[in-house]
């Protein structure tokens, strides 16, 4: 246990920033990764990319800082880096499809214990669907890192068997931070405690469905 207590949202992004590698080229999705931002220093070495065409993008801005032309993409306004570029949504793309990031971090409604991520549809024939750039995101990155409560507003887990949501991408999520816990998944079906929040590994298993490992 590494906390005495379940994350805050702010928290939970300072966890993620701290687990970003120097020199990465990272896109963070809408919702609470877009807090990320907010934890990564010049001195960390890491530029991030925006779908709607903007890399060197920096933390969120307040006040005075807001330039309304200067959004993410998930329309929150945010400040430049030094060497910050701007370009067309499809090279955008182009990017997030060709490989050239090194990781993402999205929001997910489900993940399961193979790493498939469900984000962008409940199923349910009223929800609204909101593809974005996550499938993109899923396919094109090196690796994709999920950040979510480990439990939906009903009580159920979000870390299932098996997804039971329409699929973002399958086998591309690597790890995944929790307000609860942090996961690691290895790929074979396995899915490793790394650390906890606010409760030990057996309070957290109750609330998986699957066995979990310990690291």
């Amino acid at each position: 246990m590494t906390r005495d207590r379940a994350l805050s949202p702010e928290e939970l992004a300072e966890v993620v920033a701290a687990d970003i590698p120097a020199g990465a080229y990272v896109n963070l999705g809408i919702g609470q990764p877009t807090l990320v931002s907010n934890y990564l220093t010049p001195e960390d070495d890491v530029t991030l990319h925006t779908e709607n065409g903007m890399l060197g993008m920096g933390a969120q801005a307040h006040g005075e800082e807001v330039d309304p032309d200067l959004i993410n993409a998930g329309k929150i306004p945010v400040k430049e880096t030094e060497g910050c570029s701007y370009f067309h949504h499809a090279d955008s793309f182009a990017m997030m499809r060709g490989g050239h990031l090194d990781c993402c971090v999205l929001g997910a409604f489900q993940v399961d214990r193979n790493g498939n991520l469900a984000n962008w549809h409940t199923g349910k024939p009223d929800a609204i669907p909101a593809v974005g750039g996550a499938m993109d995101l899923a396919t094109g990155a090196k690796q994709t890192f999920v950040m979510m409560t480990l439990t939906a507003k009903n009580g159920q887990p979000k870390l299932v068997e098996e997804c039971t949501m329409p699929l973002t991408g399958v086998g591309c999520v690597s790890r995944i931070y929790t307000d609860q816990a942090v996961f690691l998944i290895e790929g074979d079906g396995s899915v490793v405690v790394r650390e906890t929040f606010g409760c030990d590994v057996e309070a957290v298993q109750e609330l998986v469905p699957f066995a979990l490992e310990r690291a």
